[in-house]
């Protein structure tokens, strides 16, 4: 019932999650990602414990497919679940348990990772990962291009109900948390809410490092001021 792409950018400095799900507010359960650390996608009966236990393991050193093996090696229901991990190095590594519901499909790529339960087609993960390889700009436009790519190939079973969008890079906090908890069409909304977004996402980073020398700050009336 959901599918999902992990992925770095090229200079890995920036880490991050697109998911899409028939259930409500997926990207508040199973989208992980830390600074400087990595990203975990968490799904299929999703235990969201397993997001913070990973990345925990990724900023010890330990590489993905290791910080994967020791967090499914600390619980007994590993064949319920399904993973996507990715760090700043090594390929990034994709677990599907056993029970896994439906159809179920991954690819794996250089600086992404996709996979998916309830497919309609186990070949949607790799039409993620092709439209993220042939995709440029931010990251977030990488993952949203993505999500769009396996939503056209058939998506999942069901109708697609939520999505969402998470990026980290050096500051302690998420540049980009963009979320649409229920709708009939959320990978379109999300799209549209991230174009009202991106040209603002560095202006954001800037007024929280300096306010005083960001743009559209500390002007009196100025119409350009945001919060």
């Amino acid at each position: 019932m959901t599918f999902s792409i992990v992925a770095r950018s090229p200079d890995r400095r920036s880490f991050g999650v697109a998911i899409a799900s028939s259930s409500p507010a997926v990207a508040a359960r199973c989208a992980h990602a830390r600074s400087g650390c990595g990203a975990v996608a968490t799904q299929n009966i999703t235990d969201p414990a397993l997001g913070p236990i990973i990345l925990e393991g990724l900023s010890r050193g330990s590489g993905a497919a290791a910080a994967m093996a020791d967090a499914l090696a600390g619980t007994p229901f590993g064949d319920f679940r399904q993973l996507l991990v990715i760090g700043a190095q090594g390929a990034p590594v994709v677990h599907s348990g056993a029970r896994a519901l439906g159809v179920v499909g991954s690819a794996v790529g250089t600086h992404a990772a996709a996979a998916g339960n309830l497919l309609a087609g186990a070949e949607v993960p790799q039409a993620m990962i092709d439209a993220f390889e042939t995709s440029e700009g931010h990251l977030g436009s990488r993952l949203l291009a993505s999500l769009r790519a396996g939503l056209a190939r058939g998506g999942e079973e069901g109708p697609i109900h939520s999505a969402g969008v998470l990026v980290v890079r050096e500051v302690s906090w998420p540049i980009v948390d963009l979320r649409v908890d229920w709708s009939e069409d959320p990978v379109a909304d999300l799209a549209r809410i991230w174009t009202l977004y991106a040209p603002q996402v560095e202006d954001y980073v800037r007024r929280a490092l300096d306010p005083g020398g960001a743009p559209g700050f500390g002007v009196p009336g100025d119409p350009q001021e945001l919060p």
